[in-house]
């Protein structure tokens, strides 16, 4: 760990420096909001950008743009997501004026067992091989939201992924950086090489990359439909080949998934609503971290002051408490989800946070019984899509099926194997989940569509952009370029505890004094390079009729429109 001097050094320097000064905005801000008429698309790639905005043009709605988006991106930027994958939306539809929710998730094997791993003395499922993979989901939330939503045929919203998986895209910087660290982890993983290194090497900075047996998966999927990938040969395949790996995953599990159609569930905060998708995902961990904080003059703290972040920081330790030991799948256990977004009950938490001093730890509050990818798109008709999917441990397990050219997820290694935990792994049980898209509306009509990826940083990251927006007044692109807080340490869902308190990462851009102030108060201080989240947002201006998009510096994205 570097020195404090070298940490309040770098820090200092580089708020001193973090951007040239701008005529307009504030210092941090990377760059301008983008404002378009016709349509907005915010996504981690460019390419992938212009993908949904061709769709957009062709005829395609929101719905038709988000899916040609991901399918995209499952090619583009394959070390945080793809069809191996889960997936999480809200749905903000014009015609009906009200948001819809998507649970995508995928469940558990039947043949795997609590026993299995107890007989093998695993204390934690492992994050890599066949043991962590769970059904994917992401292509079953596709065509559930095609056919929900949808207005083109799917074969040309999976064309345009389907034609660079032919004929082969440049690799971006970050994403060659990334696949040449996967490469160095699963390089002698069956198929890896075959599908990732085609020329000895993973692909480096704005070497042309194809990927063929993705490009037929595709086609499969485009014309036979969801059933193509859960019934079919690219079942039978998958099947196959973790029966072959050790695993557990079979025919039956591929073929009784399915999606839920889920409420989106809301707090409000200072007069706005935000929306979040209900457990088995972490999403309402951000609304019940905004209750506390709403307690607070957080516009008088200021932003980047040592209160506010000692606030801030309080307030996640309290609530991730929470998330550890109640957030689970809803159909295995009935959840307080009620009382943990009730205004009493976040009074009750607020009384344990003490203004001058870091808690050590943080007991749950007592109950009554009871690596990813974002994207974000809206139409001219009004439509909004905020879509979040992964592969959990930025390509996943490692397991590669013969000649379909994606990874498989291991999303399973966040089961507990604690019997009594509500987490614990079952047989067909949809794991706790990390991946969670953002919604905001106000008096009842669209505001902001929003997402922040990074494991246990994405309730984190949707706050801080909830209250950069709300309390410090930021504009869109400024709320994600601001920088930001990272507490680690908290309890997880897996059963590890916390009882040191954790530790607080700072981006570049606090000051050292703030900093000092909260190692006064009893915080350890780190400074991390990384691992704060990617960020697109698009925010409708009804007044003007337009729509405002961002998306940050800490990845490749590009927000455009037309």
């Amino acid at each position: 760990m570097r020195s404090l001097l070298s940490i309040l050094l770098a820090l200092s320097i580089a708020g001193a420096t973090t951007a040239q000064d701008r005529i307009t905005g504030r210092a941090f801000a990377s760059r301008s909001e983008v404002i378009a008429v016709h349509g907005m698309a915010c996504t981690s790639q460019p390419l992938v950008t212009q993908v949904a905005l061709d769709i957009l043009k062709q005829g395609g709605n929101a719905i038709d743009a988000a899916i040609a988006a991901n399918a995209t991106l499952g090619l583009m930027e394959p070390t945080g997501s793809g069809i191996g994958g889960d997936l999480f939306a809200i749905v903000w539809d014009a015609n009906s004026q009200q948001l819809y929710g998507l649970n995508a998730s995928g469940r558990s094997p039947y043949s795997l067992t609590l026993e299995y791993f107890q007989e093998k003395g695993y204390t934690s499922i492992p994050p890599y091989g066949p043991l962590p993979v769970s059904v994917p989901g992401a292509v079953d939330g596709w065509f559930e939201l095609h056919r929900k939503f949808g207005s083109l045929p799917m074969d040309r919203i999976l064309a345009p992924a389907i034609q660079y998986a032919r004929e082969g895209f440049p690799v971006s910087e970050l994403i060659a950086y990334y696949l040449e660290l996967s490469g160095k982890r699963f390089q002698d993983y069956p198929n890896f090489r075959d599908t990732y290194m085609p020329n000895g090497h993973t692909p480096v900075k704005g070497e042309l990359f194809n990927n063929p047996r993705l490009a037929d998966t595709y086609e499969k999927i485009a014309k036979g439909g969801r059933d193509a990938f859960y019934k079919g040969d690219i079942a039978r395949t998958i099947a196959r080949f973790m029966q072959a790996q050790g695993g557990f995953l079979s025919e039956k599990d591929l073929a009784d998934h399915y999606s839920e159609w889920v409420e989106p569930v809301s707090t409000n905060y200072r007069g706005y609503d935000v929306w979040e998708i209900p457990p088995n995902g972490q999403g309402i961990a951000a609304l019940q971290m905004l209750n506390i904080l709403e307690g607070y003059d957080i516009k008088g703290m200021g932003f980047g002051s040592a209160d506010y972040v000692h606030t801030f920081v309080e307030a996640k330790k309290l609530v991730y408490e929470d998330r550890a030991n109640y957030y689970a799948d809803q159909a295995f256990h009935e959840l307080p989800i009620e009382q943990l977004l009730s205004e009493e009950y976040a009074a009750e938490r607020r009384k344990l946070l003490n203004p001058d001093r870091a808690a050590r730890s943080y007991n749950p509050g007592k109950l009554d019984p009871g690596n990813t990818i974002y994207l974000t798109v809206a139409d001219a008709e009004g439509n909004m899509v905020s879509l979040i999917q992964s592969n959990y441990r930025g390509m996943g397990s490692g397991m590669v099926p013969d000649d379909l050219g994606f990874m498989l997820q291991d999303r399973g290694e966040l089961f507990s194997l604690d019997k009594g935990h509500l987490n614990a792994y079952e047989p067909h049980k949809r794991p706790f989940h990390t991946i969670i898209p953002g919604f905001i509306t106000q008096n009842g009509k669209p505001w902001v569509s929003f997402g922040v990826m990074g494991g246990d940083m994405q309730p984190q990251g949707h706050v801080q952009i909830v209250v950069n927006l709300i309390d410090f007044g930021m504009n869109l692109q400024e709320a994600g370029d601001a920088p930001r807080i990272q507490h680690h340490g908290s309890s997880q869902p897996t059963g590890e505890q916390m009882t040191d308190g954790g530790r607080i990462s700072l981006e570049e851009g606090f000051d050292y004094e703030v900093i000092r102030e909260l190692m006064r108060r009893g915080h350890l201080v780190s400074f991390d390079l990384g691992s704060y989240g990617g960020y697109q947002a698009i925010l409708r201006d009804p007044v003007n009729g337009v729509y405002f998009g961002a998306s940050e510096s800490r990845k490749d994205g590009q927000a455009a429109g037309y």
